[in-house]
């Protein structure tokens, strides 16, 4: 979080918070009343002061004020970052710039939508980043797959099925999962949709 932010914080600590005004869609852009946020500088402020509260609640502190953010899936959008070099190690990132280290488990929506628990929190990936995945599945023995194969195993997935698919990352195998894309905001614990309080207004 920025310094001025915290500054700010401190020095106004009781402005009212923002309901209705910021979301992130399903391929990590910022969008202001659903209008994308295209300046670069006024998305990074938004990127560096995300963060959430200890009920699942995610907000942009923008200076003293908390603007809760609403959610088209998952508080983080996943992009792989692509590099000419093929022998270079797959490279993760957030929507807000941050580098993946570990992936804790992945999962299959019924819609086909990979997601992946890290050490930054759930997130869903951009679906444009897809096939650049393809090369990092295997089984659980670690054999190389092919791109039909992943294709069938997604599709099991994708119907509620197991299969023995696993996505390689840092030198780690993480096992594939199905999950109904209902269930995944009580699962990992986010509020995609906050109600705000009576008597506080929602910006529309």
């Amino acid at each position: 979080m920025d310094d001025i932010v915290k500054q700010a914080m401190a020095k106004w600590p009781d402005v009212p918070n923002v309901y209705g005004w910021l979301s992130l869609d399903r391929r990590g852009v910022w969008r202001i009343k659903g209008d994308a946020v295209t300046n670069t500088v006024i998305a990074g402020f938004i990127s560096r002061n995300y963060d959430h509260d200890t009920e699942g609640r995610w907000f942009f502190q923008n200076g003293p004020q908390r603007v809760f953010v609403e959610l088209d899936y998952t508080p983080f959008v996943y992009r792989v970052m692509w590099n000419a070099d093929s022998r270079a190690p797959l490279q993760i990132e957030t929507h807000t710039g941050a580098s993946v280290c570990n992936i804790d488990s992945a999962w299959v929506d019924e819609t086909g939508v990979l997601l992946l628990v890290t050490e930054r929190g759930a997130g869903m990936l951009d679906d444009r980043n897809l096939e650049l995945l393809l090369p990092c599945f295997t089984d659980t023995a670690g054999n190389t797959l092919g791109e039909d194969t992943v294709a069938a195993r997604l599709e099991i997935l994708q119907n509620g099925g197991g299969t023995d698919l696993c996505l390689n990352h840092a030198g780690s195998r993480t096992p594939l999962h199905a999950i109904a894309a209902a269930n995944v905001a009580a699962k990992f614990g986010f509020v995609p949709r906050l109600l705000q309080p009576a008597g506080e207004e929602r910006c529309d």
